[in-house]
């Protein structure tokens, strides 16, 4: 194995490196869109006045939070399969969405979770003062308000996500490390493969980064100028 820099086996790793590009974002966007659905299903679960249930719950979240993300995959692409009556096998693709999308859906609960929290409570009387189903008032009322705020910090955990994809490498996704590692093992040479790996997600997550950030000041002052206008209001009742 070659460890100096060598150019020609850079441009001839390219194309076969760029070729898993689109498994990796596709897999990003699907685990993320999973993570965002599922993240509800957390709340909606906390919020039932059951108080055993609440803790069961909570616990299964810790749980998730405290387990390495490659862990969770290994178990649901090699253990999974092997459970008794229930287990099932699997493909990559599915088993790197339920891992990392359960993995990151626990956070993204804990960010709806305080986006919901911030929610005024005179907007939960007054969905109950107009008698909104239950369906109305969180469509209409509590979530319009709730995600706004989140969507910066919503915004940054794509960007983790889309840094911890690789992972799934380990089980099989064809994605740019996966081919990488393909390439260094015919070649051997892994020095310029995996340096285009680092390449292309610095070039897909940094710009995406610098986005974040300009919209979470965006959002902070919309809602500044809001705080500074309803404090006035109050100031001159």
């Amino acid at each position: 194995m070659n460890g100096n820099w060598n150019w020609d086996t850079f441009f001839d790793a390219l194309p076969m490196v760029l070729e898993g590009i689109g498994i990796t974002i596709g897999l990003t966007f699907a685990c993320y869109l999973f993570a965002l659905i599922f993240g509800f299903l957390w709340i909606f679960l906390r919020r039932i006045p059951v108080k055993s249930l609440n803790w069961i719950i909570t616990w299964i979240m810790e749980f998730i939070r405290s387990t390495p993300p490659l862990v969770q995959l290994f178990f649901i692409f090699y253990a999974w399969p092997m459970v008794p009556v229930i287990g099932m096998a699997l493909d990559p693709f599915t088993s790197a969405v339920l891992g990392l999308g359960i993995h990151f859906s626990t956070y993204i609960g804990e960010v709806y979770r305080s986006g919901i929290e911030g929610v005024d409570k005179g907007q939960w009387e007054a969905s109950t003062a107009l008698n909104f189903s239950i369906r109305q008032k969180w469509t209409k009322i509590i979530l319009p308000q709730a995600i706004p705020p989140a969507i910066p910090m919503l915004g940054n955990y794509l960007i983790i996500m889309f840094k911890e994809v690789p992972l799934a490498s380990t089980i099989g996704v064809v994605g740019i490390l996966h081919m990488a590692n393909s390439y260094g093992a015919q070649h051997w040479a892994y020095l310029e493969p995996l340096t285009i790996v680092a390449i292309l997600f610095l070039i897909l997550s940094y710009p995406s980064a610098i986005l974040i950030n300009k919209l979470e000041k965006k959002m902070n002052r919309r809602f500044d100028k809001k705080a500074i206008v309803k404090n006035s209001k109050g100031a001159v009742m």
